[in-house]
């Protein structure tokens, strides 16, 4: 017999997966996705196992239920961010029910919503679909987004809509903003502080440099704005900087750190082509040279339109109109392999990242009804 609702919600919880860009952080997921394998198959689900290339510690699932072209992803991410260790008044990875919340880390963002789908499921036969039910639980979202970019790479699953779990207080959101961060490396020359001829300053180099970027930033929130967003231009922050190791030495090295996050429609390989191009204008002659690479492969700005069924199906059930969020998702991963998707889930994301984490127990009743009328909506009853 598979396990109730909080059982499920405590055997992902007492699974340790965090994903981090630190190796002294980073975990697999694999106990995550053997666990909700285990419970999927005795239900009747198709399971997949996909591991990712080079990281057999980390792996996707996809679990099909029904059959037929089209139908629904319920997915999430069975990653979380690393723990404030001392900083939990409970154990992060037991859950504890108490205040009429669920404590626990990934409470809220967001193991809980993949065991909120396979309950919402239960009460529905396989028989009864006229296209299918596909739950999707990736790896690494937290970090690289590497399962959303494996199931791209699969061109898998392949579904007419989606609905992503993360917390959003259970209002639909169709739009978030796009993250790319960039490092910016000038090498010149030391030598002896009282001769500059001696040297070639990388620091003061990254003034103009600096200079620049503000320049472009001042560009881009002059021709794109957005006001679906609370804060309705693409931002471009400053957010590292290091050179040099001595007053008396005239600084040979210096990198800068920005974070850029662009509106829907631009595009991140456009961004990062134009950066490139501008600051080696800017250095020009300089003799200085110019290393610029990603701090990481950068996640799209995404924008599900208005009209799509999703949206509107699921402003219809929740009474809330879509509207945009600050943080970025897997949603313009599954967009892009066609699948129109929303992102709505029970948590909220005051929650997310933080110590006690915890999703309100008021939230597990109507978002079970929510999940089962998507179901029967988008699986059983199709275009009605």
């Amino acid at each position: 017999m598979n396990p109730d609702l909080l059982a499920m919600i405590d055997g992902l919880i007492s699974a340790p997966s965090v994903s981090s860009v630190s190796a002294d952080f980073d975990q697999g997921n694999r106990q995550v996705i053997e666990r909700l394998a285990n419970w999927l198959d005795p239900l009747g689900y198709s399971v997949e196992i996909m591991p990712l290339p080079g990281r057999p510690d980390k792996a996707n699932l996809i679990a099909t239920l029904g059959k037929g072209p089209g139908g629904l992803v319920l997915a999430g991410h069975t990653d979380t961010v690393p723990w404030d260790e001392g900083r939990w008044s409970v154990d992060p990875f037991r859950l504890t029910q108490k205040d009429d919340r669920l404590y626990g880390l990934g409470t809220a963002d967001m193991k809980a919503f993949l065991a909120l789908a396979i309950e919402a499921a239960n009460h529905f036969d396989a028989a009864q679909f006229r296209e299918p039910l596909i739950l999707i639980a990736t790896a690494d979202e937290e970090s690289s987004m590497a399962g959303a970019r494996a199931l791209v790479e699969a061109k898998r699953p392949q579904a007419r809509y989606a609905v992503i779990g993360e917390p959003t207080g259970l209002r639909p959101i169709r739009l978030h903003k796009g993250i790319l961060m960039e490092a910016i490396h000038l090498r010149g020359r030391s030598g002896h502080s009282s001769d500059p001829s001696l040297g070639n300053n990388a620091l003061e180099g990254m003034h103009a440099i600096i200079g620049e970027l503000l320049r472009w930033r001042a560009e881009l929130q002059a021709e794109h704005r957005n006001p679906l967003f609370a804060v309705p231009v693409p931002t471009l922050n400053l957010g590292h900087i290091h050179g040099g190791d001595n007053p008396n030495r005239i600084c040979a090295d210096c990198e800068l750190h920005i974070d850029l996050r662009p509106l829907p429609g631009m595009e991140i390989q456009a961004l990062r082509h134009k950066l490139q191009t501008r600051l080696a204008t800017v250095i020009e002659g300089t003799g200085l040279e110019l290393d610029c690479h990603p701090l990481f492969e950068g996640t799209p700005a995404m924008e599900t339109s208005a009209t799509s069924d999703i949206v509107q199906v699921t402003e219809a059930l929740t009474g809330y109109s879509a509207t945009s969020a600050a943080f970025g998702t897997e949603g313009p991963y599954l967009n892009s392999l066609g699948i129109e998707t929303v992102i709505l889930g029970p948590g909220d994301i005051d929650q997310a990242h933080q110590p006690d984490e915890y999703l309100a127990c008021e939230r597990i009743p109507p978002t079970l009804e929510l999940l089962k009328q998507l179901i029967q909506r988008f699986c059983v009853t199709p275009g009605k």
